[in-house]
């Protein structure tokens, strides 16, 4: 009996033990992060191609896509504000537990409407939480690149799964996926625990006022959100065609998740070495570099040139300037913004980000419902010229202080 017992206490020590191990832990990070952004591309990679082949207009993606943006945009506010004011760790485990709840609903998902309210149900968890995933990146126990590096892997191998599992399987096994990798990302979620806590001892302002000042009465900061507002848009928009555009080029399916998700795992070094050039390089010279990219992508398609360079053009730009965007994200606001409200001028990034989604989805749609893929490319080429105009015009600090990726 006490030879049991002590067995038993044996193995009580051993789990309390490996859970102790677990909290915290690079393998913790890896789980969340990795099979957050998985189960993002297995949602929304081939939704225009989902819906495409099933009779619906383009028109009518762009309504499902944009429709989710303008729910996010409604519901990001809320979800900073119950982030900053309850347990991060609580809220983030809850609204993944719902988003796994609407890929369930999406599944069974028929007609138009139903297929809003569970895409818009799903992505605005998803693109609420982002934001917050971001931030934990730069203030986890390791080093930026090392913990955002599975994110990036995450999304290319979840873009691969979708177009293998929509070749060989079915379309709807997609979101059957995606309920299970929810679950390993809500695991490793569990797991963490990020130093969240950016107040300081003996602070007497009072909160409203230092919101009003460090956010509304930002200048530089209004500017920024109109400058991220265009190519958070744009890009967005051209994300949600550019499977089905090189469908529409001849290529199958299967070859299509294979250039999305080889496009994805390119902007692994840029990751990987933020920590090497994100410090050196000033803030308004990695605007302009974004944009420039972004825009030699967009002329690209535009003139249709020849296909394989336009594959290896999109290996070598689309998620690699996407990702540079984000990090100048994070340094352009962790820049302007006092370090007690980071958080909350990030969610309100995503919520202009949201915004000028829905405006540029619908205006894709309508483009091309009545014309081609290339004139679509050529108005986001226009629109992305604007953007770096209004960068040039930009006074900005360096932010290469800050040491936010080292």
């Amino acid at each position: 009996m006490e030879k049991t017992t002590f067995i038993e206490e044996s193995k009580d020590q051993i789990f309390i033990n490996l859970l102790s191990r677990y909290r915290n832990s690079y393998l913790s990070y890896f789980l969340m992060y990795n099979f957050y952004y998985l189960s993002w591309a297995l949602f929304s990679s081939f939704i225009s191609v989902y819906l495409l082949d099933k009779g619906f207009k383009p028109s009518d993606v762009s309504l499902v896509v944009s429709t989710s943006f303008l729910v996010s945009m409604v519901f990001q506010p809320l979800i900073g504000i119950l982030s900053d004011k309850l347990s991060l760790k609580k809220v983030n485990t809850l609204l993944f537990a719902l988003a796994g709840l609407g890929g369930i609903y999406f599944i069974g998902a028929k007609n138009l409407i139903e297929l809003i309210i569970g895409y818009s149900f799903v992505l605005t968890l998803i693109n609420g939480t982002n934001p917050i995933m971001e931030r934990i990146a730069t203030i986890s126990p390791y080093q930026y690149g090392r913990i955002r590096i599975w994110g990036t892997i995450g999304y290319a191998l979840g873009s691969q799964l979708a177009g293998l599992i929509y070749d060989f399987i079915s379309p709807s096994a997609i979101f059957v996926t995606f309920v299970l990798t929810m679950i390993i990302s809500i695991i490793g979620l569990l797991g963490t625990s990020p130093n969240t806590n950016t107040k300081k001892d003996g602070e007497t302002q009072k909160k409203s006022q230092g919101f009003f000042k460090a956010i509304i009465m930002n200048k530089k900061y209004i500017y920024y959100l109109f400058i991220s507002s265009i190519f958070f848009g744009v890009t967005n928009m051209t994300h949600t065609f550019t499977p089905a555009y090189f469908q529409a080029k001849g290529l199958d399916i299967s070859i299509v998740s294979i250039i999305v998700s080889l496009a994805v795992l390119c902007e692994a070094p840029i990751v990987l070495f933020s920590h090497k050039f994100m410090g050196k390089i000033g803030n308004k010279k990695l605007f302009i570099i974004a944009f420039s990219l972004i825009s030699f992508l967009y002329a690209i398609y535009a003139f249709d040139v020849y296909l394989p360079l336009q594959v290896l053009v999109t290996f070598l730009v689309k998620h690699p300037a996407g990702m540079l965007f984000i990090m100048i994200n994070l340094k352009v606001v962790n820049t302007l913004v006092d370090v007690k409200y980071q958080i909350t001028a990030l969610a309100l990034v995503q919520t202009c980000r949201n915004l000028s989604s829905v405006v540029f989805q619908n205006i894709g749609g309508q483009i091309l419902n009545i014309t081609s893929y290339q004139n679509m490319f050529f108005i986001s080429l226009g629109i992305i010229l604007i953007g770096l105009i209004m960068v040039l015009f930009f006074r900005i600090p360096d932010g290469n202080n800050k040491k936010l990726f080292n």
